[in-house]
């Protein structure tokens, strides 16, 4: 299916069935987790992922998201099966009108320059239904207030989310949610779930205020920012609970950590963006392999004790820690080339979220109907790895 711009983001598909073997493997999963990393604009690509998942019918049951991601994980969660891909698609199509009159005849000339366009309005005006530049700007306001804090006011994003999202769908746990932030006093990380806490716009917006762009919000007498700052995906904490039983664990990455080596200022501001935001992925996966590793070595040094020690207290709950169910690990990566540049995650042309949704259902399409899900399944205990991008042709399991 190809992305009609005058139309908007990409309409739902026809509903399709799941190829067999996949259909197979799902089932065998205590759970199914859908893990989204943070990313602005890049996060059109999350909801192209999120359509071609659901028009095959795989529900996750649990979802976790940060900034970008936390919007796209609040307006999934908070919104029945059937009506999440048109809420996903209401609010990208408000957040890219300002620009979406780019003629068909434009796209190969004139586009990188339509995109640079793009980006400076979004700094100028803001994005409709998210955030618009503060009056007075922050210099002119009182030390100490909120104003004085952010170049935009994000009220716009609160009337959305409130409008699109069903906070007591969510408080009733139907769909696990789990949103990160940090903590700008403390430094630390923190998890707004649904199962700890009761969830409303505030905790959303919290996940995605990015300084200085955005200001602190207040939850419960602390202040908080963008859960970006500190770790740009969830997947330690979902790992982390998700040791306990079996599950499937689809992470949509936006910011590639593999690139080239730039050749002007922009690839480099661009790839430092990347490696920003992607770095860090990488450096969790590292941490999963590495306590991976470590259970590995106490499940056979425990074996190894006589009987009598069994019983011991200690001993029993060093078992319980090395005890985990197999989890599945699949990412999926944004590789589209969209022309944005270094301003990719803040340009929100239509042109370009209709190529990041289209780019993000092609992707998740080609990676369900590949053989290599044939390898996902009777997994042992652990963690399993799955690659899936557009550059490669084939799949395979990796070490992260």
């Amino acid at each position: 299916m190809k992305t009609d711009p005058s139309q908007g983001v990409s309409k739902e598909a026809e509903t399709k069935e799941l190829p067999p073997r996949v259909a197979e493997n799902l089932a065998k999963f205590d759970h199914t987790v859908l893990v989204l990393q943070g990313g602005g604009a890049l996060g059109a690509y999350q909801a192209g992922v999120f359509t071609g998942i659901a028009e095959v019918g795989i529900v996750p049951d649990w979802i976790a998201g940060i900034s970008i991601g936390a919007i796209n994980a609040a307006l999934i969660a908070g919104n029945p099966p059937e009506k999440r891909v048109e809420r996903l698609r209401e609010f990208w199509k408000r957040a890219s009108a300002r620009t979406s009159f780019l003629p068909h005849t434009l796209y190969d000339t004139a586009r990188p320059w339509f995109n640079a366009w793009s980006a400076a309005s979004v700094v100028t005006f803001g994005v409709p239904g998210f955030f618009v530049p503060r009056v007075p700007p922050p210099f002119l306001a009182v030390q100490g207030s909120v104003g004085a804090l952010s170049f935009y006011d994000t009220q716009p994003l609160k009337a959305t989310l409130e409008e699109l999202v069903d906070f007591d769908l969510i408080n009733g746990q139907e769909t696990r949610l789990s949103l990160g932030a940090v903590n700008v006093c403390s430094g630390e990380s923190v998890y707004f779930d649904n199962t700890r806490t009761r969830i409303g716009a505030e905790h959303v917006m919290a996940s995605g205020a990015l300084p200085p762009g955005f200001p602190p919000v207040q939850i419960d007498g602390q202040w908080y920012w963008d859960g970006g700052i500190s770790s740009n995906t969830p997947m330690w904490y979902v790992v982390d609970e998700a040791y306990r039983e079996s599950a499937l664990v689809l992470q949509v990455d936006v910011f590639a950590g593999a690139g080239e080596l730039p050749k002007n200022l922009q690839q480099v501001q661009e790839r430092l963006k990347d490696l920003q935001y992607a770095s860090k992925t990488r450096f969790s996966a590292t941490r999963v392999r590495e306590t991976e590793e470590l259970r590995d070595a106490l499940r056979r040094l425990l074996d190894k004790l006589p009987e009598a020690m069994r019983s011991d207290p200690d001993v029993q709950r060093l078992a319980a820690v090395s005890t985990r169910g197999a989890v599945a690990l699949v990412r999926l990566t944004n590789r589209h080339n969209t022309r944005s540049s270094e301003f990719k995650d803040y340009e929100f042309s239509r042109a370009t979220i209709d190529e990041l949704w289209q780019g993000g259902l092609d992707d998740v399409r080609n990676a369900i109907s590949r053989q290599a899900w044939q390898s996902v399944v009777e997994l042992a205990q652990g963690i399993h790895v799955y690659e899936f991008t557009p550059l490669d042709p084939g799949q395979q399991e990796r070490t992260p």
